[in-house]
């Protein structure tokens, strides 16, 4: 069977089919930035190209950038403060025609990693965090999701959430090395550890592909790899979780 998933991030939201009994990408990635506004109705425009440019005609998978629950988006995250109350399954539904799953991205790419990834078979509690824009986080409890664990929403000295200090986004605007941006990393890891001493963390996002560039840097104890999957993770899992419904 094959699903389309999409991977809304908060610079771009991008497409593919998938393969459900592989988990494979049966087609080309597709991408249209993210509307600089970051509103409901812009975004959910470019979700409708998407599925358009596909000639897509079933159900879809759509990892977001926020915590959903219920189809509901509880915090805007780093979208637009409008987002907060949208039931986001609904109004993707409307503008597609379509029956639209939505996941949190950081759940979806844990999805991909669990099922078809590195985290196939891992017994106890595996997390996917994935570096972009913010820091997701995703939990599975012996490849079970445990839904909406928000790490990095956690406070860190004078910033709201410790996403702000340590996501790729600050990496990029404060221009940092791997090095330095490696050490903030690493902190944020130290506080998942000591929170909930998962037993794998995974790593995801497109930062997850420079692993060699700040491996060095990462010295928790607890075993840490990056998804073979990688950035396309958020789509095969986004289209996973469409399959499971």
């Amino acid at each position: 069977m094959e699903i389309l998933g999409i991977d809304v991030g908060g610079s771009g939201i991008k497409g593919a089919l998938v393969n459900m009994e592989t988990g494979e990408m049966i087609s080309e990635r597709f991408r249209i930035p993210t509307p600089k506004s970051r509103k409901p109705k812009a975004m959910a425009k470019v979700v409708a190209k998407i599925v358009a440019h596909f000639n897509y005609k079933g159900p879809v998978g759509c990892g977001f950038p926020t915590v959903i629950k219920n189809g509901v988006c509880n915090t805007p995250g780093n979208l637009h403060k409008s987002w907060k109350g949208v039931k986001v399954d609904e109004l993707f539904s409307e503008v597609t025609g379509l029956p639209v799953t939505v996941v949190n991205d950081a759940d979806a790419a844990g999805y991909a990693a669990v099922n078809y990834g590195v985290g196939q078979n891992k017994e106890g509690l595996v997390v996917m965090i994935t570096i972009g824009t913010g820091l997701g986080s995703g939990a599975f409890l012996n490849g079970k999701l445990i839904p909406n664990f928000e790490l990095g929403q956690i406070p860190y000295k004078k910033y709201d959430k410790i996403e702000l200090w340590a996501a790729a986004s600050a990496k990029e605007r404060e221009n940092l090395s791997y090095k330095k941006w490696g050490k903030r990393f690493n902190t944020f890891l130290e506080y998942v550890d000591l929170i909930i001493s998962p037993d794998l963390i995974i790593l995801g996002g497109g930062t997850s592909k420079d692993w060699d560039e700040f491996k060095e840097y990462i010295t928790i104890p607890t075993p840490v790899i990056p998804s073979l999957l990688q950035n396309h993770a958020g789509i095969i899992g986004a289209a996973a979780a469409a399959y499971k419904k």
